[in-house]
């Protein structure tokens, strides 16, 4: 007796599950089991990825040497900051006294000033010069150029007192400048520049111009170079001139250099003491002082080591602000650049797609009629 349809197809079906169950174990699709593969594979890359821990090893040398040599001093002086103590004898605790006593000090509000003031010379002068020296040295073809520019970065290279000692030399009342000031009959001019209440704390600010714009130079020289020749000959070949070529190839080139030159010169401004101790001592009167001379004078003149210590955190506390609001606003810049880049070229490709498909639809249409 043959079976009948319904049989037939009831055993038909049976088969083709028994075989699917076969293929698949638990009975689970293809694409089920391949997702779960990736997804075991995902897995294990991301442990994979997790076991970087090794690098750590490599990192504990210098980092000891940074906890022990910058942060354990840097913890210790706030901690002196909160007491009253010549360094010598049992400290007092005081809390937060040398700071307040710092806010409503009229002398370090006046320090604080000429730091200020200090910033024009040993940051903005400096990187300005170092930028027109760039522009000068890449479109001008020197010879010994390596030369010439080791010249110029020795200032950056000698000692301070050295540097101090033959400025103070050079600012004399018999020295050069008052001599080129007399032999060019401009006798009234001349003058005891770092004696003077109205000269000293430009001529101190002039001798961190000189010594800060060698490393400018260097900084800004250094990505100038790495910056493709085609650059530089496409603005040509359109007409540009030394200053747009400046202003368009070179100077958004050194958007990073800048960014380094200036935490550079900026830290070096407000924690500037040996300059401004070996040329006038803070003088005349008060006319050159900056916080760094308030803390050597605390620390070791009158044995105010708790305020000492507090004119360190502050000025410290100063210098971070100001170096991490410049990075923050020089990257903002930089992220907004290539935003507007991105927009750029995606407009770009929208408007090379939209002709071609406005070609496309031309062509159609001639075909059409």
């Amino acid at each position: 007796m043959r079976p009948g349809p319904g049989k037939l197809l009831g055993a038909a079906s049976g088969t083709a599950n028994g075989h699917a169950t076969a293929r698949g174990g638990d009975g689970r699709s293809g694409s089920d089991r391949s997702g779960e593969g990736r997804s075991r594979e995902g897995r294990v890359r991301v442990w994979a990825r997790r076991q970087y821990w090794p690098a750590y090893l490599y990192l504990l040398p210098g980092a000891a040497f940074y906890i022990l040599f910058v942060l354990r001093p840097l913890f210790t002086t706030a901690w002196i900051s909160l007491f009253d103590w010549d360094g010598l004898t049992l400290g007092t605790w005081a809390g937060p006294d040398n700071y307040t006593a710092l806010l409503g000090d009229p002398a370090l509000r006046s320090a604080l000033l000429h730091s200020l003031v200090f910033l024009v010379f040993y940051a903005l002068l400096p990187v300005a010069a170092g930028l027109l020296l760039t522009g000068l040295m890449v479109r001008i073809r020197i010879r010994g150029l390596a030369v010439f520019r080791s010249l110029l970065f020795i200032p950056q290279v000698l000692s301070t007192v050295v540097i101090a000692v033959s400025w103070r030399w050079i600012y004399d009342t018999d020295g050069p400048v008052n001599g080129l000031l007399r032999a060019l009959g401009l006798d009234g001019w001349a003058r005891s520049w770092l004696g003077d209440y109205g000269t000293a704390l430009p001529s101190v600010g002039l001798i961190g111009s000189w010594i800060m714009y060698g490393l400018c130079m260097v900084l800004f020289l250094t990505g100038a170079l790495k910056v493709p020749r085609e650059l530089f000959e496409a603005a040509r070949l359109d007409g540009a001139g030394p200053v747009r070529e400046f202003f368009t190839v070179i100077l958004p080139a050194l958007r990073g250099e800048a960014g380094i030159a200036l935490v550079l010169t900026v830290t070096q401004a407000l924690r500037n003491f040996d300059i401004v101790w070996n040329t006038t001592t803070g003088g005349p009167g008060t006319s050159t002082t900056v916080p760094s001379v308030f803390l050597y004078q605390g620390a070791f003149v009158t044995r105010q080591v708790g305020s000492a210590a507090a004119i360190g955190i502050a000025l410290t506390a100063l210098t971070l602000l100001v170096c991490g609001t410049i990075l923050r606003v020089l990257r903002e810049r930089d992220a907004r650049g290539e935003r507007g880049d991105r927009g750029g070229h995606r407009g770009n490709r929208n408007g090379r797609g939209g002709n071609r498909r406005g070609g496309n639809r031309r062509g159609g249409k001639e075909g059409i009629s």
